[in-house]
């Protein structure tokens, strides 16, 4: 993956900030017995996605066409060549 510069966009560090913050009040929440507090942090987890995806929507995310293919094992010149 760090070949491909996988995730290294604003749209996936804002995504993935937000969650986690959501994750850390979460714990507390639990750790804390206020179950009201915990499904509201899970919202904002689930927020976090919706804000990745949004802002990748809106072009900061990496684009399609950036993935490169990437071989397996049983990739190689010359199996394609007998093929």
């Amino acid at each position: 993956m760090a070949g491909s510069n996988h995730g290294h966009t604003p749209a996936a560090w804002t995504g993935v900030i937000i969650a986690f913050i959501g994750f850390c009040a979460a714990g507390a929440f639990m750790v804390m017995d206020q179950p009201v507090g915990f499904w509201a942090s899970m919202g904002v987890v689930l927020l976090g996605g919706v804000v990745g995806t949004i802002m990748r929507s809106m072009g900061m995310g990496q684009p399609k066409d950036a993935h490169p293919v990437h071989r397996t094992t049983g990739d190689s010149a010359t199996a394609g060549a007998q093929g």
